[in-house]
């Protein structure tokens, strides 16, 4: 799938017109008939603000091997509504194994991946506190701790899934992941060795 067909597909995924679309890119409508119909290609910062707006990678908007997904699905949830019993680990293992119990589910250990500088400082901290695996793993450890990641085996397909304490979403991948560890966007994951049951 094209480039503008991907922001075109997005853009009515998440209920917006080319006018509202280009009002909040701060660009003319045009612009934005443009890119969908191919015929103009956003620039780097416009790029990355589709991404954000439509709720998608730059990684997904760029790839034109990856098929637009139609079935996301985003429902609203109550995280305190849940509760963790029997071998469930945590509220939003409760949240997912409610929606896929029939299905295998797979936790997924998240980690974002560090731009250049973070590396950098990483190793420098980690010599000057003798760390020898570096302090990478700090710009890590907050701010994501609301968000769990399963990845969910239904026959043919997987299904990668977010749970927040808000909603859980669910994405059919376009291609199965069989290696242990894998990256989807900015994000690298690894399965965890146990599965979600209860």
């Amino acid at each position: 799938m094209k480039l503008g067909e991907k922001i075109k597909e997005a853009r009515k995924n998440v209920g917006l017109t080319q006018a509202e679309l280009a009002e909040r890119l701060c660009v003319s409508r045009q612009a934005v008939t443009k890119w969908e119909s191919g015929q103009g290609i956003p620039d780097v910062e416009n790029l990355r603000m589709l991404a954000g707006v439509l709720d998608v990678s730059i990684d997904f908007l760029l790839d034109e091997g990856e098929d637009f997904n139609k079935a996301v699905i985003k429902e609203q949830i109550e995280l305190s509504d849940y509760k963790k019993e029997g071998k469930l680990r945590s509220k939003q293992e409760a949240v997912v194994y409610e929606k896929y119990s029939s299905c295998e589910i797979i936790p997924l250990l998240a980690k974002k991946k560090s731009t250049k500088s973070q590396k950098i400082v990483s190793e420098l901290l980690g010599w000057v506190f003798d760390a020898p695996f570096g302090t990478d793993q700090m710009y890590h450890m907050f701010g994501e701790m609301d968000h769990a990641y399963f990845l969910v085996e239904d026959g043919e397909k997987q299904i990668f899934v977010i749970v927040t304490k808000e909603f859980i979403e669910s994405r059919v991948l376009p291609k199965k992941i069989i290696d242990n560890k894998f990256e989807i966007g900015e994000y690298q994951f690894t399965k965890a060795r146990y599965r979600v049951e209860k």
